[in-house]
Protein backbone atom coordinates (compact mmCIF):
# COMPACT_ATOMS: atom_id res chain seq x y z
CA UNK A 1 0.00 0.00 0.00
CA UNK A 2 0.98 3.40 -0.90
CA UNK A 3 0.43 7.11 0.04
CA UNK A 4 -0.73 9.08 -2.89
CA UNK A 5 -0.93 13.52 -3.14
CA UNK A 6 -4.05 14.76 -4.43
CA UNK A 7 -2.12 18.10 -6.65
CA UNK A 8 -4.90 18.79 -8.84
CA UNK A 9 -7.39 22.31 -8.08
CA UNK A 10 -10.43 21.56 -5.42
CA UNK A 11 -12.85 20.71 -6.26
CA UNK A 12 -16.66 21.81 -5.93
CA UNK A 13 -19.79 19.65 -5.14
CA UNK A 14 -20.88 20.00 -9.09
CA UNK A 15 -17.04 19.22 -9.83
CA UNK A 16 -16.20 22.75 -11.02
CA UNK A 17 -13.14 24.23 -9.92
CA UNK A 18 -13.58 25.95 -6.32
CA UNK A 19 -11.70 28.95 -7.07
CA UNK A 20 -14.23 29.61 -10.05
CA UNK A 21 -17.42 28.79 -8.44
CA UNK A 22 -16.18 30.98 -5.60
CA UNK A 23 -15.47 33.60 -7.98
CA UNK A 24 -18.82 33.61 -9.64
CA UNK A 25 -20.88 33.51 -6.51
CA UNK A 26 -19.59 36.32 -5.58
CA UNK A 27 -20.29 38.48 -8.84
CA UNK A 28 -23.76 37.21 -8.61
CA UNK A 29 -23.92 38.94 -5.55
CA UNK A 30 -22.75 42.04 -6.30
CA UNK A 31 -24.84 42.01 -9.50
CA UNK A 32 -28.15 41.83 -6.99
CA UNK A 33 -26.41 44.63 -5.17
CA UNK A 34 -26.22 46.89 -7.72
CA UNK A 35 -29.73 45.72 -8.56
CA UNK A 36 -30.60 46.81 -5.58
CA UNK A 37 -29.05 49.82 -5.68
CA UNK A 38 -29.70 51.10 -9.77
CA UNK A 39 -32.81 53.03 -9.32
CA UNK A 40 -31.15 55.02 -6.29
CA UNK A 41 -28.03 55.63 -8.56
CA UNK A 42 -30.24 56.24 -11.76
CA UNK A 43 -32.11 59.13 -9.33
CA UNK A 44 -29.15 60.79 -8.24
CA UNK A 45 -27.86 60.68 -11.74
CA UNK A 46 -30.95 62.34 -13.42
CA UNK A 47 -31.21 64.77 -10.51
CA UNK A 48 -27.87 65.78 -9.61
CA UNK A 49 -25.06 64.33 -11.63
CA UNK A 50 -26.55 65.44 -15.15
CA UNK A 51 -28.06 69.30 -14.32
CA UNK A 52 -24.45 69.64 -12.53
CA UNK A 53 -22.75 68.65 -15.35
CA UNK A 54 -24.97 70.51 -17.42
CA UNK A 55 -24.30 74.07 -15.35
CA UNK A 56 -20.94 73.29 -16.06
CA UNK A 57 -21.05 73.03 -19.76
CA UNK A 58 -23.27 76.11 -20.27
CA UNK A 59 -20.78 77.66 -18.46
CA UNK A 60 -18.32 77.85 -21.40
CA UNK A 61 -20.90 76.94 -23.96
CA UNK A 62 -21.06 79.89 -26.56
CA UNK A 63 -21.74 78.24 -30.16
CA UNK A 64 -24.83 80.82 -30.69
CA UNK A 65 -22.17 83.28 -32.40
CA UNK A 66 -20.56 80.97 -34.43
CA UNK A 67 -24.10 78.81 -35.88
CA UNK A 68 -25.66 81.70 -36.16
CA UNK A 69 -22.79 83.96 -38.08
CA UNK A 70 -20.16 81.92 -39.74
CA UNK A 71 -19.54 83.79 -42.42
CA UNK A 72 -19.08 86.75 -40.41
CA UNK A 73 -16.60 84.89 -37.84
CA UNK A 74 -14.47 83.71 -40.49
CA UNK A 75 -14.15 87.45 -42.27
CA UNK A 76 -13.30 89.18 -38.92
CA UNK A 77 -10.50 86.88 -38.36
CA UNK A 78 -7.86 89.00 -40.33
CA UNK A 79 -10.00 92.10 -38.83
CA UNK A 80 -7.37 94.27 -36.36
CA UNK A 81 -9.69 94.93 -33.59
CA UNK A 82 -7.34 97.63 -32.18
CA UNK A 83 -6.82 99.56 -35.26
CA UNK A 84 -10.37 101.55 -33.45
CA UNK A 85 -11.35 101.79 -37.37
CA UNK A 86 -15.07 99.89 -38.82
CA UNK A 87 -13.92 96.55 -41.06
CA UNK A 88 -14.09 96.83 -44.61
CA UNK A 89 -17.03 96.27 -47.00
CA UNK A 90 -16.22 91.97 -47.56
CA UNK A 91 -17.09 91.97 -43.79
CA UNK A 92 -20.46 93.76 -43.64
CA UNK A 93 -21.42 91.68 -46.82
CA UNK A 94 -20.57 88.40 -44.68
CA UNK A 95 -22.52 89.88 -41.89
CA UNK A 96 -25.52 90.63 -44.66
CA UNK A 97 -25.51 86.74 -45.48
CA UNK A 98 -25.60 85.31 -42.30
CA UNK A 99 -28.06 87.52 -40.91
CA UNK A 100 -30.29 87.00 -44.12
CA UNK A 101 -30.43 83.23 -43.10
CA UNK A 102 -30.50 83.94 -39.49
CA UNK A 103 -33.82 86.27 -40.03
CA UNK A 104 -35.19 83.79 -41.85
CA UNK A 105 -34.82 80.96 -39.19
CA UNK A 106 -35.68 83.73 -36.37
CA UNK A 107 -32.53 83.09 -34.65
CA UNK A 108 -30.93 86.36 -35.05
CA UNK A 109 -32.30 87.83 -31.95
CA UNK A 110 -30.82 85.23 -29.85
CA UNK A 111 -27.11 86.17 -31.11
CA UNK A 112 -28.16 89.41 -30.68
CA UNK A 113 -29.30 88.81 -27.10
CA UNK A 114 -26.16 86.94 -26.05
CA UNK A 115 -23.91 90.02 -27.28
CA UNK A 116 -26.12 92.50 -25.63
CA UNK A 117 -24.46 90.53 -21.88
CA UNK A 118 -21.28 91.92 -23.03
CA UNK A 119 -22.13 95.19 -24.85
CA UNK A 120 -25.40 96.58 -23.86
CA UNK A 121 -27.42 97.98 -27.18
CA UNK A 122 -26.06 95.53 -29.48
CA UNK A 123 -29.47 93.23 -29.22
CA UNK A 124 -31.73 96.19 -30.73
CA UNK A 125 -28.87 96.42 -33.55
CA UNK A 126 -29.50 92.92 -34.67
CA UNK A 127 -33.08 93.14 -34.49
CA UNK A 128 -33.68 96.48 -36.36
CA UNK A 129 -31.11 94.98 -39.11
CA UNK A 130 -32.81 91.50 -39.02
CA UNK A 131 -35.95 93.24 -40.01
CA UNK A 132 -34.86 94.71 -43.10
CA UNK A 133 -31.90 92.23 -43.95
CA UNK A 134 -34.25 89.71 -44.58
CA UNK A 135 -35.91 91.88 -47.79
CA UNK A 136 -32.37 92.22 -49.35
CA UNK A 137 -30.87 90.92 -53.04
CA UNK A 138 -27.96 90.33 -51.91
CA UNK A 139 -26.47 90.41 -55.60
CA UNK A 140 -27.97 93.48 -56.38
CA UNK A 141 -28.56 95.64 -52.88
CA UNK A 142 -25.04 96.48 -52.21
CA UNK A 143 -22.60 98.19 -50.48
CA UNK A 144 -23.62 96.74 -47.69
CA UNK A 145 -21.69 99.29 -45.51
CA UNK A 146 -23.76 101.55 -46.27
CA UNK A 147 -26.76 100.01 -46.19
CA UNK A 148 -26.01 98.45 -42.48
CA UNK A 149 -25.44 102.28 -41.52
CA UNK A 150 -28.48 103.96 -42.89
CA UNK A 151 -30.32 101.52 -40.50
CA UNK A 152 -28.41 102.52 -37.35
CA UNK A 153 -24.71 104.27 -37.48
CA UNK A 154 -23.42 102.25 -34.17
CA UNK A 155 -22.62 99.92 -36.98
CA UNK A 156 -19.83 101.96 -37.73
CA UNK A 157 -18.90 101.42 -33.84
CA UNK A 158 -15.78 99.30 -34.00
CA UNK A 159 -16.41 97.61 -30.40
CA UNK A 160 -19.35 96.53 -31.46
CA UNK A 161 -17.33 94.27 -34.06
CA UNK A 162 -14.63 93.57 -31.52
CA UNK A 163 -17.55 91.94 -29.23
CA UNK A 164 -18.73 89.87 -31.99
CA UNK A 165 -15.14 88.83 -33.10
CA UNK A 166 -14.54 88.37 -29.42
CA UNK A 167 -16.87 86.18 -28.68
CA UNK A 168 -17.31 84.04 -31.74
CA UNK A 169 -15.69 80.72 -30.56
CA UNK A 170 -17.49 77.96 -29.38
CA UNK A 171 -16.45 78.25 -26.14
CA UNK A 172 -15.70 80.72 -24.04
CA UNK A 173 -14.37 81.97 -20.25
CA UNK A 174 -16.41 85.50 -20.68
CA UNK A 175 -18.62 84.20 -18.35
CA UNK A 176 -16.28 83.23 -15.61
CA UNK A 177 -14.89 86.69 -16.03
CA UNK A 178 -17.57 88.26 -15.89
CA UNK A 179 -18.28 86.23 -12.92
CA UNK A 180 -15.24 87.41 -11.53
CA UNK A 181 -15.96 90.86 -12.17
CA UNK A 182 -13.50 90.71 -15.07
CA UNK A 183 -14.01 91.38 -18.86
CA UNK A 184 -12.52 90.61 -21.88
CA UNK A 185 -10.30 93.59 -23.39
CA UNK A 186 -8.50 94.38 -26.14
CA UNK A 187 -5.62 93.02 -24.97
CA UNK A 188 -7.34 89.89 -22.79
CA UNK A 189 -8.91 89.73 -19.34
CA UNK A 190 -9.42 93.00 -17.15
CA UNK A 191 -10.98 94.12 -14.12
CA UNK A 192 -14.59 95.90 -14.90
CA UNK A 193 -15.18 99.69 -14.13
CA UNK A 194 -15.36 100.08 -10.33
CA UNK A 195 -19.27 100.71 -10.23
CA UNK A 196 -19.66 97.34 -12.32
CA UNK A 197 -17.98 95.06 -10.01
CA UNK A 198 -21.15 93.67 -7.91
CA UNK A 199 -20.30 89.97 -7.96
CA UNK A 200 -17.17 89.88 -5.72
CA UNK A 201 -18.97 91.66 -3.19
CA UNK A 202 -21.99 89.39 -3.20
CA UNK A 203 -19.98 86.35 -2.50
CA UNK A 204 -18.13 87.61 0.22
CA UNK A 205 -21.30 88.92 1.78
CA UNK A 206 -23.29 85.60 1.09
CA UNK A 207 -19.90 83.87 2.64
CA UNK A 208 -19.83 85.77 5.81
CA UNK A 209 -23.91 85.96 6.40
CA UNK A 210 -24.19 82.09 6.15
CA UNK A 211 -21.34 82.08 8.58
CA UNK A 212 -23.23 84.83 10.76
CA UNK A 213 -26.31 82.63 10.65
CA UNK A 214 -24.91 79.27 11.48
CA UNK A 215 -23.15 80.94 14.35
CA UNK A 216 -26.52 82.50 15.84
CA UNK A 217 -28.03 78.98 15.16
CA UNK A 218 -25.43 77.74 17.11
CA UNK A 219 -25.77 79.66 19.92
CA UNK A 220 -29.61 79.36 20.03
CA UNK A 221 -29.93 75.78 19.40
CA UNK A 222 -27.46 74.49 22.13
CA UNK A 223 -29.15 75.10 25.16
CA UNK A 224 -32.42 74.33 23.43
CA UNK A 225 -31.00 70.75 22.59
CA UNK A 226 -29.10 70.78 26.00
CA UNK A 227 -32.85 70.98 27.51
CA UNK A 228 -34.69 68.57 25.18
CA UNK A 229 -32.00 66.02 25.76
CA UNK A 230 -32.35 66.09 29.39
CA UNK A 231 -35.88 66.24 30.00
CA UNK A 232 -37.95 63.12 30.94
CA UNK A 233 -38.92 61.53 26.97
CA UNK A 234 -42.58 62.60 27.66
CA UNK A 235 -41.86 66.52 28.03
CA UNK A 236 -39.15 66.17 25.91
CA UNK A 237 -41.17 64.78 22.59
CA UNK A 238 -44.02 67.61 23.78
CA UNK A 239 -41.61 70.63 23.01
CA UNK A 240 -40.08 68.80 20.00
CA UNK A 241 -42.74 69.16 18.41
CA UNK A 242 -42.73 73.22 18.84
CA UNK A 243 -39.13 72.49 17.26
CA UNK A 244 -40.86 71.18 14.33
CA UNK A 245 -43.84 73.53 14.28
CA UNK A 246 -42.05 75.62 11.32
CA UNK A 247 -41.70 72.62 9.43
CA UNK A 248 -45.39 72.46 8.93
CA UNK A 249 -45.90 76.04 8.13
CA UNK A 250 -45.18 78.01 4.69
CA UNK A 251 -41.54 79.18 3.83
CA UNK A 252 -43.29 82.30 2.29
CA UNK A 253 -45.94 82.64 5.21
CA UNK A 254 -42.57 83.01 7.80
CA UNK A 255 -40.90 84.75 5.82
CA UNK A 256 -43.61 87.87 5.40
CA UNK A 257 -44.28 87.56 9.32
CA UNK A 258 -40.99 88.28 9.88
CA UNK A 259 -41.89 91.23 7.15
CA UNK A 260 -44.34 92.54 9.14
CA UNK A 261 -42.83 92.09 12.35
CA UNK A 262 -39.22 93.77 11.58
CA UNK A 263 -40.63 96.91 9.83
CA UNK A 264 -40.69 100.48 11.35
CA UNK A 265 -44.67 99.90 11.78
CA UNK A 266 -44.01 97.02 13.15
CA UNK A 267 -44.60 94.56 15.87
CA UNK A 268 -41.28 94.80 17.13
CA UNK A 269 -40.84 98.77 17.06
CA UNK A 270 -44.06 99.16 18.53
CA UNK A 271 -43.17 97.81 21.75
CA UNK A 272 -40.33 99.25 21.93
CA UNK A 273 -41.45 102.56 21.63
CA UNK A 274 -44.17 101.36 24.18
CA UNK A 275 -42.06 100.58 26.67
CA UNK A 276 -39.73 103.90 25.98
CA UNK A 277 -36.67 102.28 24.98
CA UNK A 278 -37.25 103.90 21.66
CA UNK A 279 -38.48 107.22 20.18
CA UNK A 280 -41.53 106.94 18.10
CA UNK A 281 -39.83 109.28 15.38
CA UNK A 282 -36.01 107.09 15.63
CA UNK A 283 -37.03 104.30 15.06
CA UNK A 284 -35.18 100.94 14.46
CA UNK A 285 -34.61 99.95 10.48
CA UNK A 286 -34.40 96.17 10.83
CA UNK A 287 -36.03 95.03 7.27
CA UNK A 288 -33.98 95.17 4.26
CA UNK A 289 -31.11 95.11 5.24
CA UNK A 290 -28.24 92.36 6.55
CA UNK A 291 -29.74 92.12 9.78
CA UNK A 292 -33.51 91.32 8.64
CA UNK A 293 -32.11 88.26 6.42
CA UNK A 294 -29.82 86.89 9.93
CA UNK A 295 -33.10 87.11 11.79
CA UNK A 296 -35.64 85.35 9.35
CA UNK A 297 -32.83 82.79 8.38
CA UNK A 298 -32.13 81.72 11.63
CA UNK A 299 -35.09 81.39 12.44
CA UNK A 300 -35.72 79.34 9.37
CA UNK A 301 -32.92 77.31 9.74
CA UNK A 302 -32.70 76.96 13.59
CA UNK A 303 -34.62 73.33 13.65
CA UNK A 304 -31.62 72.42 11.05
CA UNK A 305 -29.22 72.89 13.40
CA UNK A 306 -31.37 71.48 16.76
CA UNK A 307 -32.08 68.04 15.83
CA UNK A 308 -28.44 66.98 14.87
CA UNK A 309 -27.47 68.50 18.24
CA UNK A 310 -30.12 66.59 19.77
CA UNK A 311 -29.77 63.44 18.33
CA UNK A 312 -26.37 63.54 19.63
CA UNK A 313 -26.37 64.76 22.75
CA UNK A 314 -29.26 61.78 23.86
CA UNK A 315 -26.19 59.27 23.56
CA UNK A 316 -24.05 60.95 25.72
CA UNK A 317 -24.36 59.07 28.98
CA UNK A 318 -24.95 61.65 31.84
CA UNK A 319 -23.29 59.47 34.39
CA UNK A 320 -19.86 60.89 32.91
CA UNK A 321 -21.10 64.46 34.34
CA UNK A 322 -22.09 62.68 37.89
CA UNK A 323 -18.02 60.93 37.99
CA UNK A 324 -16.60 64.27 37.16
CA UNK A 325 -18.29 66.04 39.74
CA UNK A 326 -17.79 63.04 42.12
CA UNK A 327 -14.10 64.23 41.76
CA UNK A 328 -14.55 67.57 42.53
CA UNK A 329 -15.44 69.45 39.06
CA UNK A 330 -17.53 72.09 39.31
CA UNK A 331 -20.86 72.19 37.01
CA UNK A 332 -18.94 74.33 34.70
CA UNK A 333 -15.54 72.72 34.34
CA UNK A 334 -17.82 69.63 34.08
CA UNK A 335 -19.97 70.58 31.18
CA UNK A 336 -16.57 72.08 29.26
CA UNK A 337 -14.33 69.02 29.54
CA UNK A 338 -16.34 66.19 29.77
CA UNK A 339 -20.02 67.25 28.09
CA UNK A 340 -19.21 69.98 25.54
CA UNK A 341 -16.68 67.80 23.53
CA UNK A 342 -18.79 65.04 23.33
CA UNK A 343 -21.33 67.61 21.80
CA UNK A 344 -18.67 68.65 19.39
CA UNK A 345 -20.17 66.03 16.16
CA UNK A 346 -23.76 66.81 16.98
CA UNK A 347 -22.79 70.78 16.87
CA UNK A 348 -20.53 69.84 13.14
CA UNK A 349 -23.55 68.09 11.66
CA UNK A 350 -25.89 71.15 12.11
CA UNK A 351 -22.96 73.10 11.27
CA UNK A 352 -22.71 71.78 7.55
CA UNK A 353 -26.07 71.37 7.26
CA UNK A 354 -27.23 75.12 8.37
CA UNK A 355 -24.61 76.76 6.56
CA UNK A 356 -24.98 74.60 2.84
CA UNK A 357 -28.23 75.24 2.92
CA UNK A 358 -28.02 79.43 4.10
CA UNK A 359 -25.84 79.40 1.07
CA UNK A 360 -28.08 78.61 -1.72
CA UNK A 361 -31.07 80.36 -0.02
CA UNK A 362 -32.89 83.16 -2.25
CA UNK A 363 -36.80 83.46 -1.43
CA UNK A 364 -35.76 84.99 2.10
CA UNK A 365 -32.87 87.33 1.47
CA UNK A 366 -34.81 88.75 -1.83
CA UNK A 367 -38.17 89.34 0.57
CA UNK A 368 -36.75 90.74 3.35
CA UNK A 369 -33.10 91.74 2.54
CA UNK A 370 -33.72 94.56 0.14
CA UNK A 371 -30.53 95.60 -1.61
CA UNK A 372 -28.02 94.82 1.22
CA UNK A 373 -29.10 91.79 2.70
CA UNK A 374 -28.82 89.70 -0.72
CA UNK A 375 -27.01 86.81 -1.72
CA UNK A 376 -25.11 85.57 -4.87
CA UNK A 377 -27.89 83.15 -5.43
CA UNK A 378 -30.53 86.16 -5.70
CA UNK A 379 -28.30 87.00 -8.92
CA UNK A 380 -27.95 83.68 -10.23
CA UNK A 381 -32.08 83.43 -9.79
CA UNK A 382 -32.26 86.78 -11.53
CA UNK A 383 -30.46 85.15 -14.61
CA UNK A 384 -32.27 82.16 -14.93
CA UNK A 385 -35.62 83.61 -14.79
CA UNK A 386 -35.46 87.53 -15.62
CA UNK A 387 -32.58 88.33 -18.02
CA UNK A 388 -32.29 84.63 -19.30
CA UNK A 389 -28.47 85.11 -19.33
CA UNK A 390 -27.67 81.55 -18.57
CA UNK A 391 -24.19 81.48 -19.05
CA UNK A 392 -23.34 83.65 -16.84
CA UNK A 393 -25.96 82.00 -13.95
CA UNK A 394 -24.14 78.88 -15.11
CA UNK A 395 -20.72 80.05 -14.10
CA UNK A 396 -21.75 81.83 -10.81
CA UNK A 397 -23.53 78.60 -9.69
CA UNK A 398 -19.89 77.05 -10.49
CA UNK A 399 -17.98 79.38 -8.68
CA UNK A 400 -20.44 78.75 -5.56
CA UNK A 401 -20.24 74.87 -5.65
CA UNK A 402 -15.92 75.03 -5.80
CA UNK A 403 -16.13 77.34 -2.76
CA UNK A 404 -18.64 75.59 -1.19
CA UNK A 405 -16.47 72.00 -1.73
CA UNK A 406 -13.13 74.05 -1.14
CA UNK A 407 -14.42 75.23 2.49
CA UNK A 408 -15.76 71.49 2.64
CA UNK A 409 -11.94 70.27 2.22
CA UNK A 410 -10.76 72.86 4.36
CA UNK A 411 -13.21 72.17 7.11
CA UNK A 412 -12.12 67.90 6.62
CA UNK A 413 -8.86 69.03 7.30
CA UNK A 414 -9.42 70.91 10.31
CA UNK A 415 -12.33 69.17 12.15
CA UNK A 416 -12.02 66.16 10.40
CA UNK A 417 -15.26 65.13 8.46
CA UNK A 418 -15.16 61.40 10.80
CA UNK A 419 -15.91 63.30 13.77
CA UNK A 420 -19.16 64.72 12.33
CA UNK A 421 -21.96 62.71 13.55
CA UNK A 422 -26.27 62.69 13.72
CA UNK A 423 -26.57 60.30 16.82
Amino acid sequence: MSDTTHTGPVLAADGTPLKRSLARALRMQKIRALMLIAPLLLFVLLTFILPIADMLFRSVENKIVSDTLPKTVVALQDWDANSGETPDEPIFAALAADLQVAAQEKTHTRVGSRLNYENPGISSLFRKAGRKVKRWDLAEDGPFKEQFLKIDEDWADPEVWRTIQTYSGAYTNGYFLNAADFQKGADGAELRPENERIYGTLFLRTLIMSLAITVSCIILGYPVAWILANLPSRTANLLMILVLLPFWTSLLVRTSAWKVMLQQQGVINDTLVWLGLVADDARLVMINNQFGTIVAMTHILLPFMILPMYSVMQTINPSYLRAAKSLGATNWTAFWRVYFPQSVPGIGAGSILVFILAIGYYITPELVGGTKGVFISNRIAFHISQSLNWGLAAALGSILLVVVLALYWAYDKIVGIDNVKLG
